[in-house]
């Protein structure tokens, strides 16, 4: 007879076997060969957002009923959802620029102050950032594998490295998808800042 520890041992190998097969198979994702991120880069970046949202949680308890998602990817911080006040928004930010690993000006503030979105727009947001992604990874133009889509209220959010031509491309295929109310780019440009 199997004991209940036992069969909870085994399906968190499981899980964590499948986590492994899949972030292996994402980093094959991408039209590009040189531009594969590593499963150890998939992870770093997981765990560094799973980090950085326990962290605002715990600054205060302001956080609790608010809608926090954190994304990291290359380096590049993305805070995104809604909270009570403006006194949290700012504090999201110092708590996460305090972090080890986390470079402050690579930190995207885009939480609003405002009640959670329902369930209905996540749903919805999920559906709209799979769209976008699908358009990106069989465009021939863009390097999908190195472009982040994540997506708030309608409006999506592109992360990566990249150079500007392949971040314009982007936002012109994502156009495309039906739904989107807003682009906005959160892109390390590879060819340098902007000329003035």
């Amino acid at each position: 007879m199997i004991n209940r520890a036992t069969l909870t041992a085994s399906r968190v190998r499981l899980c964590a076997s499948l986590l492994f097969v899949f972030a292996g198979g994402l980093a094959g994702c991408t039209n590009n060969p040189e531009s594969q991120r590593t499963p150890g880069t998939l992870i770093d970046d997981t765990a560094l957002g799973f980090v950085i949202e326990r962290e605002i949680r715990a600054s205060d308890e302001g956080y609790e009923g608010a809608h926090l998602s954190v994304t990291v990817f290359d380096g590049l911080v993305l805070l995104l959802g809604q909270v009570p006040t403006e006194a949290l928004r700012a504090n999201a930010v110092r708590v996460t620029e305090s972090l080890y690993k986390v470079d402050p000006g690579n930190v995207h503030n885009h939480l609003s102050v405002d009640g959670p979105i329902s369930m209905l727009a996540r749903t919805n947001d999920s559906v709209l950032t799979t769209k976008v992604k699908a358009r990106l990874l069989v465009a021939a133009n863009v390097p999908g594998g190195k472009i982040k889509v994540k997506t708030e209220n309608g409006i999506i959010y592109l992360l990566g490295r990249v150079t500007r031509e392949e971040a314009e491309q982007a936002a012109l295929e994502t156009q495309k998808a039906f739904g989107v109310r807003q682009i906005i780019k959160v892109f390390d440009y590879l060819d340098g800042p902007e000329p003035t």
